[in-house]
C-alpha cells in the first residue's frame, strides 16, 4: 500500500487525508501543534460516516479511517511516503521553513506539494537542493466534496513530477487541472476573485442587495457552471458556438469589463455585507450551516455521479 503524509491537521489536511484514505491509500497525518493530530482523527471519523450516509463511499467508516494514522514527529510522517502534501500556514516564511526541513527529511524521489492557496512554488523552492520535485497541488475546499486540483510547477519543477502527481490526483479521485505558468492566485482564485469583486460592487454602488446577489449565482449561474464551465456555456448560448457569441454580444461584455475598476474591499461596503449576513445567519450558526453545504454538496456530487457526461 502506497503511503501519503499529510503535513498540517486542519480543515484541509484533514480533507486531504479522507481524499487519500478513501481510495486506498496509507496516511500519516502530522500537525506541530500537540494533539491537533490526534483531534483530527475524531473529525475525519464524522465525516466519513456522512460521506457513507450519502452513498458517496462504499466501505465502512472504519475501514477507512484505520489507514489514516497520527505521525508524533515531522520525521516519522514522511518516512516510507510517495508524496508529501503539505498544509502548513499560509504565509512564506514558515513554509520556507517547512519545505527545507521536507526537502532535508524525503529523498529525492519522493513528490513534495502545497496545498497554498496563493503562495508560488518559486518562492518558496528556489533554494531546495531538491526543488525540482516541488509543486503546488491547490484544492477547492473542501477537498474531499469538490475535488478540482490546481497543479502549478515553479519554472524549475519537472514535468515528469506534475505527470506524477496528476496521475495521483487521477487514482484518488480528484480532478487535476494544469497550470502552463505561474500566476498570482493561481487560476481558480483568479476566476473567483472577479466575481467576488464584482458582487462587492454591486452592493457598494446600491445596485442589489446582498441575498439577492447570491441568488444571481445559487438559482442563476451557479445552476449551469454545477455542469459545465463559461466556454463551454457561452458556446451554448448562441447558435454558432463561441465565436457567434463574441459577435452578439462581444460588444455588450468587453463594455461591462470596461467599466469593472479594481477593487479593494473597502471598509464601509464590507461592513454592509458583513450586517446582511449576519442578519441571515449568526456566527455561531456558520459552523452548522457549513455542515449542511457539505451535505449539499454530497447530494449534488451523488447526482453528478449518476448523470451521463
Amino acid at each position: 500500500m502506497e503511503r501519503i503524509a499529510v503535513v498540517g491537521a486542519g480543515l484541509i489536511g484533514r480533507a486531504w487525508a479522507m481524499v487519500f484514505a478513501r481510495a486506498g491509500l496509507e496516511v500519516r497525518l502530522w500537525d506541530k501543534m500537540p494533539g491537533v493530530a490526534e483531534q483530527a482523527l475524531d473529525l475525519i471519523a464524522e465525516r466519513l460516516a456522512d460521506l457513507k450516509a450519502a452513498g458517496l463511499v462504499q466501505e465502512s467508516p472504519a475501514t477507512i479511517a484505520a489507514r489514516i494514522t497520527a505521525a508524533p514527529t515531522l520525521a516519522e510522517c514522511v518516512a516510507g511516503a510517495v508524496h508529501v502534501q503539505e498544509n502548513g500556514p499560509e504565509r512564506l516564511p514558515p513554509k520556507q521553513d517547512l519545505f527545507a526541513e521536507l526537502d532535508r527529511l524525503c529523498p529525492r524521489d519522493v513528490v513534495l506539494a502545497s496545498s497554498t492557496s496563493g503562495i508560488p512554488a518559486s518562492e518558496f523552492t528556489g533554494n531546495l537542493a531538491g526543488r525540482g520535485r516541488c509543486l503546488v497541488a491547490h484544492p477547492v475546499n473542501p477537498p474531499y466534496l469538490v475535488p478540482l486540483v490546481e497543479l502549478v510547477g515553479a519554472p524549475w519543477t519537472d514535468p515528469a513530477v506534475i505527470a506524477r502527481t496528476r496521475a495521483l490526483m487521477d487514482k484518488v479521485g480528484q480532478v487535476p487541472v494544469v497550470a502552463l505558468k505561474e500566476t498570482r492566485g493561481f487560476v481558480l482564485n483568479r476566476l473567483q476573485a472577479a466575481l467576488v469583486a464584482e458582487a462587492f460592487r454591486m452592493v457598494r454602488d446600491g445596485v442589489m442587495s446582498v441575498a439577492d446577489v447570491d441568488a444571481c449565482i445559487k438559482d442563476g449561474l451557479g445552476l449551469r457552471w454545477a455542469f459545465m464551465g463559461p466556454f463551454e456555456t457561452i458556446d451554448m448560448n448562441a447558435p454558432g458556438g463561441v465565436a457567434d457569441y463574441a459577435e452578439r454580444f462581444g460588444p455588450l461584455m468587453g463594455g461591462i469589463t470596461d467599466e469593472q475598476t479594481p477593487y479593494h474591499y473597502d471598509a464601509e461596503t464590507v461592513a454592509r455585507v458583513t450586517a446582511e449576513r449576519r442578519a441571515a445567519l449568526s456566527l455561531e450558526a456558520i459552523g452548522e450551516r457549513s455542515a449542511w453545504r457539505d451535505r449539499r454538496l454530497m447530494a449534488l456530487i451523488a447526482h453528478k455521479r449518476g448523470q451521463p457526461t
